[in-house]
């Protein structure tokens, strides 16, 4: 165990995009040290682009991400992000959890050997050390994933759609885990689309439509007109969009924008 503490992350105005389009517009939030928290939306919500900045991984076009260090986050990418075709073993892939405490240089010994195994054990995967990637169903490939999650050891856990295509029971194991992750006092932030799922494990949630339709106590957020809203805003992504200006200070009305953010909002009085 590191033992680094949860940090209280927070998102200042924040506007994400790609090639200076913007794709998640003017979000500003905080969240609390050992979170649960679910991020859901329609298709092309921009859940994912959060995510990966959140991981550090795409840069922002305006505003700020405040409280995270890359070295004290561990980021699950969707499953379309993994090739397992890759010739390595599950001790192998598990073992890349490892890599910020052994570095590229550094020796694997017996006893990173058996934190790989008791990684494994504690999904559910005992015995399948030496199985290539490629011979595991998709519920034991993403519980091989998990696995390196546990090794990483990260306050802040960013998981992006962690049970699209994995069985029922593999997704209530991994849940328990997530669960066991907060109580440890960690961060635990996933995008999903199991509004049932979300109620039951998840008691935080952002309502994203490419800008935030509600966030908060998740009964709060998974309102009928709340979702109404979002479905409401879901446009294909906006080529031509220009890139936001930056917002007004935290509690201040936003500003007028010059650019249209989907064909509903310019269509707006």
């Amino acid at each position: 165990m590191t033992g680094l503490p949860a940090p209280t992350i927070t998102l200042r105005d924040l506007t994400l995009g790609y090639e200076r389009h913007p794709a998640v517009h003017h979000l500003s939030l905080h969240i609390e040290p050992g979170a649960l928290v679910a991020v859901v939306g329609p298709n092309g919500a921009g859940k994912s682009t959060l995510v990966k900045a959140l991981a550090g991984v795409l840069t922002p076009l305006s505003g700020h991400i405040e409280g995270l260090r890359r070295g004290h986050i561990a980021w699950l990418p969707q499953h379309s992000e993994l090739d397992a075709s890759f010739p390595v073993d599950v001790r192998g892939m598990v073992a890349t959890g490892l890599w910020r405490q052994v570095g590229a240089l550094g020796r694997f010994t017996a006893a990173h050997r058996q934190r790989c195994d008791a990684a494994l054990a504690a999904v559910g995967l005992s015995g399948f050390e030496r199985r290539g990637l490629d011979t595991l169903s998709g519920g034991q490939l993403q519980r091989a994933r998990f696995a390196r999650l546990i090794l990483q050891d990260a306050p802040v856990v960013l998981l992006d759609e962690p049970f699209a295509a994995v069985d029922q029971r593999t997704t209530a194991d991994l849940l328990a885990l997530l669960h066991d992750w907060q109580r440890q006092g960690k961060t635990v932030i996933a995008v999903l689309h199991d509004l049932a799922q979300v109620r039951d494990h998840f008691p935080q949630t952002l309502l994203l439509a490419r800008e935030p339709v509600a966030w908060g106590a998740t009964a709060e957020v998974l309102t009928a007109a709340n979702r109404a809203r979002a479905q409401s805003l879901r446009e294909p992504f906006d080529e031509q969009a220009g890139e936001c200006e930056a917002g007004p200070p935290e509690g201040v009305a936003h500003h007028p924008h010059t650019h249209p953010h989907t064909a509903v909002l310019e269509a707006a009085p």
